[in-house]
């Protein structure tokens, strides 16, 4: 792999980063401040998918560090490089589900680029961190919508 190819597979990595602990405080939030008819459910949730979240910014935290790149680690960086954006105001249980579901299609689509990134730079483990990433955010997404219907 080249140097401008790992640069560019890191570069997708740290908004995949910077998008992933966005979703994570966000859930977190929600978790703390869920109420309404769906709180025990949603609570629980919202507790399973930050927990997952956090495992998940670590590890690839630790595939841009392998890649010869500085993490980024604080508020300002990662908002700056987020599409992701903070919870606001007092949302409903219903709109807390909805932008996490939004949420969950903007990591698939950042993981998506990063497995391209990384399969056209013959980079097999960022490939496979992202597609497990899309995974989860896909399966993230359908657990959230089902409290919808």
């Amino acid at each position: 792999m080249s140097n401008n190819q790992q640069t560019q597979v890191a570069q997708i990595a740290k908004r995949l980063l910077a998008e992933s602990y966005t979703v994570y405080l966000k859930t977190h939030n929600y978790h703390w401040n869920v109420t309404g008819p769906m709180f025990s459910s949603l609570h629980t949730l919202f507790e399973t998918q930050y927990s997952e979240l956090a495992l998940a910014v670590d590890e690839i935290a630790e595939r841009i560090r392998t890649l010869g790149e500085r993490a980024p680690g604080s508020y300002s960086e990662f908002s700056a490089l987020s599409t992701v954006r903070e919870a606001s105001g007092e949302p409903t249980a219903t709109q807390m589900i909805e932008s996490l579901v939004d949420d969950c299609a903007q990591l698939a689509r950042t993981a998506g680029e990063m497995v391209a990134a990384a399969e056209a730079a013959g980079d097999p483990a960022s490939a496979d961190l992202a597609t497990r990433r899309i995974e989860v955010a896909q399966k993230n997404a359908w657990m959230l919508r089902s409290h919808l219907e």
